[in-house]
């Protein structure tokens, strides 16, 4: 008989730990106490970017004395076997990204998992996170969120990703780059709608903070009206109750999907079960639309 899997509980057999430091997204004000500490005494600084380190550092006026480690995207894997192996040995390694908390669409989550599994220490300090800060200005519903991080730039996974949540009813936070704002807003009110509320936060906490609320149309024409630039977080309005679709109001969606290189019944059963219609009568649909169309 198979035993029932146990939990991994953290041991006090090392007195080594990592730390999972947030860091101010935009203003050095909002680095705490303990960033602070942490930065001047920790054995090892795991950090994306030593440049960005050395800046954050001086800016604060703190000396740092640990070896600094370079972890990104690329290497988490093997840095993830290194730092297992520094907290058991009884190291305290500070983990952070460029902004924000580190392993929320940014490296650390890899090293922490691994960390956790071996049964080791990990912690954080708590600070800044620019999804948290832009849900709470966005003026919309934060009572129950999801946080869908960066889309896929495009094709059939950014297809796929936005037709699955065309009835998310909770809010939806997404991390953007500037240079593709636009393009996103136009996908959003393709699948959502032209009247669903959303912001646009950019650049939050530094001097040239904006916030900019309104329907999805309104910030299409604000977002091509201006050269964009900064770090970009678009809250999106989840959905109400939901309207009667009919399948010949969604065959552009069907077809959209397809061109990203999802099969044509694939797509219409992704469409037809996110907004309730049935499956055979879109297909026929966009069939009868193509046959229109030769």
């Amino acid at each position: 008989m198979e035993s029932s899997p146990q939990p991994t509980a953290q041991t006090e057999t090392s007195s080594g730990a990592l730390i999972l430091g947030a860091t101010p997204i935009g203003n050095l004000g909002d680095a705490s106490h303990r960033l602070r500490q942490a930065l001047a005494t920790a054995d090892i600084l795991a950090v994306e970017d030593s440049r960005t380190l050395r800046k954050l550092a001086s800016g604060l006026g703190v000396t740092t004395r640990g070896r600094v480690l370079v972890n990104h995207d690329h290497n988490e894997t093997e840095r993830a076997r290194q730092i297992v192996q520094a907290v058991a040995d009884g190291q305290t390694v500070l983990l952070m990204s460029d902004a924000g908390m580190p392993a929320v669409s940014d490296p650390g989550y890899v090293a922490a998992a691994a960390v956790a599994q071996a049964g080791l220490t990990v912690t954080a300090l708590p600070g800044p996170s620019a999804m948290v800060t832009a849900l709470a200005l966005s003026g919309l519903p934060s009572g129950r969120f999801t946080f869908e991080g960066f889309l896929a730039r495009k094709g059939s996974d950014r297809s796929r990703r936005l037709a699955s949540l065309v009835a998310e009813e909770r809010t939806m936070v997404f991390y953007e780059s500037p240079h593709r704002l636009a393009a996103t807003l136009k996908d959003f009110a393709k699948n959502f709608g032209e009247q669903r509320r959303a912001a646009v936060c950019r650049e939050l906490t530094k001097l040239h903070e904006e916030i900019a609320r309104g329907t999805l149309a309104e910030l299409i024409e604000w977002s091509e009206s201006k050269q964009m630039r900064g770090e970009i977080v678009i809250v999106l309005e989840g959905a109400g109750a939901p309207e009667a679709a009919q399948a010949e109001d969604l065959t552009d969606l069907v077809l959209e999907m397809t061109e990203g290189g999802i099969r044509l019944k694939a797509a219409c059963a992704q469409v037809a079960e996110a907004h309730g219609v049935s499956k055979r009568d879109l297909y026929q649909a966009v069939l009868d639309l193509k046959n229109q169309e030769s």
